[in-house]
C-alpha cells in the first residue's frame, strides 16, 4: 500500500533532473551559508523557498502536457492584466515600480511572463502547425513584445532579457528563417545609438562601466572589481569553504543573490565553478533530450524554450559576474537566494518533466 503511494508521488518525476537539481540545491545551500556570513535564517527560508518551488515543481509534473497548453492564453491575459495593474497601480522602490500588492501580500508579475510567454507561443505554434505562415510569426512577435515593452517601461532589464530570450527561442525552434533572423541582427545593430538613446541613464551607465570598472571603482565599477578579484583570488581549488576574504570581510557586494558565483569561486576556486557547470550542463543536456523527444510541437517548442531559458539564466550570471557583461540583475538558476526566481524554475522544469513522462507509447 505505502510503496504503491510512493510510486504515484514520483510517478511522473524524471530521476536525472532531480538529481542534478538535488546537486545544485546542496552545493547551493552551502554557498549560500557562507555567503551570508553563516546566518541560518537565510539558509532557512531559502530552504522554505525551495519547499514552494518543489511543491510547484511535482504539481506541474503531474499535470499533461495537453493540459498545459490549454493554461497558456488564460495565463498569458492574467499576466498581462497583473503588468498593467503594476503600471497603474505598483509599487515603486529604488525608482522602479515593478511590485503589485494583491490582498495580503505583493507579487512581481513580470516573473510570471518568464512562463506565460513560451507557454502561449508554444501553444499558438501547436494550433497552428498544419501550415506555419509568416503571418503567424508576426503575431507570435507581438505577444512577445506586449509584455517586454511593459516589463521595459518599469524598468527591469534582467527579466526583460529573460522573457525576450525565452519567447525568442520559441520562434527560433518553431521555424523561424535565418534570413529573417540576420535582417533582424543587421536592423538591430543599425539601431544601435537609437536604442543607445533610449536607454535610462544607470543602464547605459551599465554598459559603460561594462567596457571601464576602473573609471569609477568606489562607485559603478565596484561590484565587477570585487567579484573579479574574488573569482580570481580563489586560485584552482579555492581557500576554502567560510574562508573566503572577499566574502567575509564584506567587500563583495549582493554576495547571496546575483555574486554568489563569486563566493563559491574564492572558496572552492576553479575546480568548484567547474563542477557547478557540470551540473548545469547536466540540467541541460537531459532537458534538450527530452525537447527533442517530445511527441508534440508544443512539447518540443515549450521545453526547448525551459532548456534554453535556463541556459540563458546561467550564462548571463557568469558573464555578469565575471566581467563580459553588464550588470542586468540575473540570478544563478537554483543557486541565488531568492524565492520567486526559483518557482519560476521548478515550474519550467516541472513542465520538463510532464512533457517527458506523460509520453504515449507509439506501437510500430
Amino acid at each position: 500500500m505505502i510503496r504503491r503511494l510512493l510510486n504515484r508521488l514520483v510517478a511522473h518525476l524524471d530521476g536525472y533532473l532531480l538529481l542534478a537539481l538535488a546537486l545544485l540545491v546542496l552545493l547551493g545551500l552551502v554557498v549560500l551559508y557562507s555567503a551570508a556570513g553563516e546566518d541560518y535564517h537565510f539558509v532557512t527560508r531559502q530552504l522554505m523557498n525551495l519547499g514552494v518551488a518543489f511543491g510547484v515543481m511535482w504539481v506541474v509534473a503531474n499535470i499533461p502536457p495537453q493540459h498545459l497548453a490549454r493554461l497558456g492564453l488564460p495565463v498569458y491575459i492574467i499576466g498581462l492584466l497583473l503588468l498593467l495593474g503594476v503600471a497603474l497601480f505598483g509599487d515603486i522602490s529604488h525608482g522602479a515600480r515593478r511590485w503589485l500588492h494583491i490582498g495580503v501580500t505583493r507579487i512581481q508579475p513580470s516573473e510570471i511572463m518568464k512562463i506565460a510567454v513560451p507557454l502561449v507561443l508554444a501553444w499558438y505554434f501547436d494550433r497552428h502547425s498544419a501550415a506555419l505562415r509568416i503571418k503567424d510569426f508576426i503575431v507570435a512577435t507581438l505577444l512577445l513584445l506586449v509584455p517586454v515593452a511593459f516589463i521595459l517601461k518599469q524598468p527591469d532589464l534582467g527579466t526583460s532579457l529573460i522573457v525576450s530570450a525565452a519567447g525568442f527561442y520559441v520562434l527560433f525552434l518553431g521555424g523561424l528563417s535565418w534570413r529573417v533572423m540576420l535582417g533582424l541582427a543587421v536592423t538591430g545593430a543599425a539601431s544601435m545609438p537609437l536604442l543607445w538613446s533610449l536607454l535610462h541613464d544607470y543602464q547605459r551607465q551599465r554598459v559603460l562601466t561594462l567596457l571601464d570598472p576602473t573609471q569609477d571603482p568606489l562607485g559603478t565599477g565596484y561590484h565587477i572589481i570585487q567579484s573579479t578579484i574574488a573569482m580570481g583570488s580563489g586560485g584552482l581549488f579555492g581557500k576554502g569553504w567560510l574562508n573566503g576574504t572577499q566574502t567575509h570581510l564584506e567587500f563583495l557586494p549582493e554576495r547571496h543573490t546575483d555574486f554568489i558565483l563569486a563566493v563559491l569561486a574564492e572558496e572552492f576556486g576553479l575546480f568548484g565553478s567547474v563542477t557547478l557547470l557540470i551540473i548545469y550542463l547536466l540540467v541541460i543536456g537531459r532537458g534538450m533530450v527530452i525537447a527533442a523527444n517530445a511527441p508534440t510541437l508544443f512539447g518540443r517548442l515549450f521545453a526547448g524554450s525551459i532548456v534554453l531559458t535556463f541556459f540563458t539564466y546561467a550564462f548571463v550570471n557568469i558573464g555578469m559576474v565575471s566581467g563580459i557583461l553588464p550588470v542586468v540583475g540575473v540570478p544563478l538558476p537554483m543557486v541565488s537566494y531568492g524565492g520567486t526566481s526559483i518557482v519560476t524554475l521548478l515550474f519550467g522544469i516541472g513542465a520538463l518533466m510532464s512533457i517527458q513522462t506523460h509520453r504515449k507509447l507509439i506501437q510500430t
